[in-house]
């Protein structure tokens, strides 16, 4: 007996468009990194004590800002400690990255391998209970090797089948230097062998980490850490007052000591996330592309304007503070009058066109009004020069509001625009 031709049809249809469902379901719970993957990108980092390994973590999901800290760091090799940090207040990174340059050999290691900081971010924000569940098994390991204990760096405790590894003193970190494929016992996926970064040049590190775990000179700190891990819960915590004392131009308005980090998704600058979980997440959040590279494009020109003025010797915090008391309501009251006066000017100018007579404006005619104005020479010879080319002082209005909602990298705004001079 034939099958009818429509119930091969209605099989087909049931084949196509049914039956994969429950697959693609499926391949929504499964992890987007193997263990083996996992185990390889987090062998480098694992030993590092808590505090410093989360903000690593953090850091490494705004990949291309730890480029640019990178940079920076090659450009300052002399900085380091809660110093550095605060040289870094008025760039626009994420927290966690400028707490990186405190630690330049780990700026070093993590510019020498730019996509193994990305793979690890993108583990860490798709699958944050595994990348600490790997950490733990790591340290497990290096333990029972007999090459992970307390030392006068470090300090080793055990909270049940976790592992926490803090600084032996507070204020003093010693950033660990270890073969991976040594401190952990024999390596247990040739495929996948674990990435190893020695020590860069420059960086003495103490006698015996060719056959365990060697420390380089301490760093003195005292707000620079401020991360640190919930590990029941699988979390990344934040110290309320560390990050505050440091972090003077991003402080956390809670009433809270610890809070729980949050990803920032403008601080990820446009780069595309791994998982598509991750992209629905946090890329929402971004209203789209063209949105992401505006915020690009704002902060290049910002961090140009900070280096222009720097390079003339003028300091912008300087003249924030100068201008946030009573030199600032003076400047402001000179910009409203002078707002006031264009505006009657204006007025009066038009009204005469109406009469077809010529009026004088401050020694200029009518037709001037509009135009360019000058003001050098004048006691307008300030914070609002080169205002002129933007179609009068109506224009100076305009980009006065516009600008006091800038500033530069934080701190109260003042009320007028264009470029500081001296």
């Amino acid at each position: 007996m034939r099958v009818p031709s429509i119930v091969i049809w209605l099989f087909l249809v049931i084949a196509l468009f049914v039956v994969p469902f429950p697959a693609l379901a499926a391949d929504d719970k499964k992890t987007t990194f193997s263990q083996a993957e996992l185990d390889q990108m987090m062998a480098p980092v694992a030993l590092y004590p808590d505090s410093l390994l989360s903000q690593i973590l953090m850091a490494s999901t705004y990949p291309d800002q730890v480029s640019e800290a990178v940079e920076w760091s090659k450009k300052n090799p002399k900085q380091q400690g809660d110093a550095a940090v605060k040289a870094v207040k008025d760039k626009a990174w994420d927290p966690s990255v400028a707490s990186l340059v405190a630690f330049p050999q780990v700026l070093a290691m993590m510019g020498n391998k730019p996509d193994w900081v990305k793979k690890m971010g993108d583990a860490f924000l798709a699958e944050p209970d595994n990348v600490m569940k790997t950490v733990q098994e790591l340290r497990k390991k290096a333990k029972d090797s007999g090459n992970l204990k307390s030392t006068e760096q470090q300090k080793v405790t055990s909270e049940g089948q976790t592992i926490i590894i803090q600084p032996a003193n507070p204020q003093v970190v010693y950033v660990p230097a270890y073969n991976p494929t040594v401190v952990y016992g024999a390596w247990w996926w040739p495929a996948y062998p674990p990435y190893y970064y020695p020590p860069p040049p420059g960086y003495s590190f103490a006698a015996g980490m060719a056959a365990g775990v060697g420390f380089g000179i301490g760093i003195a700190v005292t707000n620079c850490l401020w991360g640190g891990f919930d590990w029941h819960h699988y979390n990344v915590n934040i110290n309320v007052n560390h990050f505050n004392n440091i972090n003077v131009n991003h402080r956390l308005n809670v009433n809270k000591n610890t809070v729980s980090w949050k990803h920032n998704a403008v601080n990820r600058q446009g780069v595309p996330y791994a998982d598509k979980a991750s992209a629905k997440k946090y890329g929402q959040k971004l209203g789209g592309a063209d949105q992401r590279l505006d915020f690009r494009g704002r902060d290049a020109q910002r961090e140009n304007a900070m280096e222009a003025l720097q390079s003339k010797g003028i300091n912008p915090a300087a003249e924030r503070k100068k201008l946030s008391g009573s030199e600032g309501s003076r400047v402001r009251d000179q910009v409203g009058k002078i707002d006031r006066e264009q505006k009657v000017g204006a007025d009066r100018g038009f009204a005469d066109k109406g009469l077809g007579a010529k009026t004088e404006l401050g020694g200029r005619s009518e037709g001037s009004i509009g135009k360019s104005r000058d003001f050098s020479g004048s006691s307008f010879d300030n914070a609002f020069k080169g205002l002129g080319d933007r179609g009068g002082m109506s224009g100076l209005s305009d980009e006065r509001g516009r600008f006091s909602n800038r500033s530069f990298g934080g701190g109260r705004s003042f009320g007028g625009g264009g470029r500081f001079r001296r």
